[in-house]
């Protein structure tokens, strides 16, 4: 087995793509509005947006805006929290040092979810 794609939720594709695409650089692998999804390329499994309707019932309205688990790997943390927060990224949680040795930041789409970035150490 392998991983195909990792799947977050959100209430505004447009708003999505902007993010995902020019806040945060992420080339778009494919798209279809009707259907309610986006698929960008995060070197290996994709990342799929998909929108959960305003009137979707309760179960599928608790997948928008939470902590994902999805950590995003850069070779220079810092420089990206830079070059993010210039883009208009709002992170929850500044670069910190862990103790097995990477450092992790924590921060939000416009949906709400909760992503990090990691750097692995050397």
């Amino acid at each position: 087995m392998k991983a195909s794609a990792f799947r977050l939720f959100v209430h505004d594709l447009a708003a999505a793509r902007q993010f995902y695409t020019q806040q945060l650089g992420l080339p778009l692998r494919a798209e279809n509005i009707a259907q309610g999804w986006l698929a960008f390329e995060v070197g290996g499994p994709q990342l799929v947006v998909e929108r959960v309707d305003p009137d979707a019932p309760e179960d599928e309205q608790v997948l928008v805006g939470r902590f994902t688990g999805l950590s995003l790997a850069v070779d220079d943390i810092q420089a990206a929290c830079a070059r993010m927060r210039a883009a208009g990224v709002h992170f929850n949680e500044a670069p910190e040092r862990q103790a097995w040795g990477g450092w992790l930041a924590t921060f939000e789409d416009p949906a709400g979810n909760s992503l990090q970035l990691v750097e692995h150490p050397r």
